[in-house]
């Protein structure tokens, strides 16, 4: 069977610093007194600008249907990783193909434009995905049943609370027919209810043969959701399996490793925010 998503060799790099464009603020000035410094160190040890790698040499393949868990701390590349198969950021080095129309959630308020309403981000959605409006109006009634923002459908989204966006976003990228779902650690901020609910909605779209990543610090839900996890760490693929078996050496690891002793298993990689 044909995977759905290839990555091979996937790296991204973060250059350090901005261009500076205005007079700086004082706070500016000290800031950019200090990336002077660190970039004279960086231009000692041999490279041009101080970067970082957020993720180095990643390989996969998910094939159809598979509800895929992504675990790692805090750091580890996870975010990246996903932000890269949505198309919102460009790899370094290597590629990542997605055979299939992706829906994501991977923030609060993520694709949402502040000033339209939540009807209007409803079809500016369904039209990034590529649905015609016949197709969104077929799913309309249910998206706004699942976000219970009836009361608030045609308010400006920028005037919604973050329990808001989240349902609506949540409701959006899981309704709209997407072949990919990808979700980014949201469902922390949902209440326990709501929750629930998305986790059942997970499992629907998985029966009708949506491929699911999920990112979660939740290892429970990541248990009962996932067939396969993935643990990623300082920007590597550390382990790749069965989700029981994962989720316990990653316990496993962060309760024995000594704070700041290197991983034996990774080469040294720089970390981005996850």
């Amino acid at each position: 069977m044909r995977p759905i998503i290839t990555v091979h060799n996937l790296g991204k790099k973060y250059f350090l610093g901005r261009r500076e464009r205005v007079p700086p603020t004082l706070r500016e000035a000290v800031k950019n007194s200090v990336h002077r410094n660190l970039t004279l160190l960086s231009r000692r040890n041999g490279n041009g600008h101080p970067s970082v790698w957020a993720l180095k040499d990643v390989s996969f393949e998910i094939a159809p249907g598979e509800v895929v868990g992504i675990i790692g701390s805090n750091g580890a590349g996870k975010s990246t990783l996903l932000r890269i198969l949505a198309r919102i950021t460009r790899p370094t080095a290597g590629h990542a193909d997605l055979f299939g129309r992706a829906g994501s959630l991977l923030g609060v308020g993520t694709g949402f434009h502040p000033d339209l309403t939540g009807r209007e981000n409803i079809y500016l959605n369904g039209a990034i995905l590529g649905m015609s409006r016949i197709e969104i109006a077929r799913k309309f009634d249910e998206i706004i049943a699942f976000a219970g923002i009836e009361d608030f459908l045609d308010t400006p989204a920028k005037r919604y609370s973050s329990g808001m966006y989240l349902r609506l976003g949540f409701a959006i990228a899981a309704h709209l027919e997407p072949e990919i779902l990808l979700l980014d650690e949201v469902l922390t901020m949902a209440d326990a209810a709501f929750q629930k609910k998305c986790l059942q909605k997970i499992k629907h779209a998985n029966r009708e043969g949506t491929t699911v990543l999920f990112v979660s610090h939740n290892l429970s839900s990541v248990q009962e959701l996932c067939g396969r996890v993935l643990h990623i760490h300082s920007g590597k693929l550390y382990e790749d399996g069965n989700p029981e078996i994962v989720i316990n050496n990653y316990l496993n690891e962060v309760t024995t490793m000594i704070p700041g002793e290197a991983d034996p298993r990774t080469t040294p990689a720089c970390q981005e925010s996850a």
